[in-house]
C-alpha cells in the first residue's frame, strides 16, 4: 500500500532566521529535529513548509533518517551540512542542548535528519 505524501510544517524562531536563510540558499543541507511523534513519520517525498516569522519556504524531502544519538548522526552528516555556522561537534551539541528539553528528547527519541531536494 503506497502512503500518501504529507505536508509538514517546520517553524523557526525569529532568532533562528540565519538557519532558515541557510536552508533557503542551500547552504544548510540537512534539517534536524528531535524525532518526537510530530516528526518521526517524515518520509522521502513529503513536502515541508518552513516558516520563520512572515517568511515561508516549501521544500521536498529527499531522504529522512532517524539516529539514536548526536554521535551517530555525525557519522553520516558533517557538522557544516547541519549548521553551516558551527565549527565543531561540541558546538553543535551545545546548540541542541540549549533548546528547552532537547537533551531529554534526544535521549528518548533520537534525532531525525531531513535532507531536502
Amino acid at each position: 500500500m503506497k502512503s500518501k505524501t504529507k505536508t509538514i510544517t517546520l517553524k523557526f524562531r525569529a532568532i533562528n532566521q540565519d538557519i532558515f536563510n541557510a536552508i533557503k540558499t542551500g547552504k544548510k543541507k540537512v534539517e534536524t529535529r528531535a524525532a518526537t511523534e510530530r516528526y518521526d513519520r517524515i518520509m522521502a517525498g513529503d513536502k515541508i513548509t518552513l516558516i520563520c516569522g512572515k517568511s515561508r519556504l516549501e521544500k521536498w524531502v529527499r531522504k529522512a533518517r532517524t539516529f539514536k544519538t548526536i554521535a551517530a548522526l555525525l557519522k553520516k552528516y558533517s557538522v557544516k551540512s547541519i549548521n553551516p555556522a558551527v565549527k565543531s561537534a561540541e558546538e553543535l551539541e551545545k546548540i541542541y542542548y540549549s533548546f528547552p528539553g532537547y537533551r531529554e528528547k534526544i535521549k528518548k527519541f533520537g534525532l531525525i535528519a531531513i535532507e531536502f531536494k
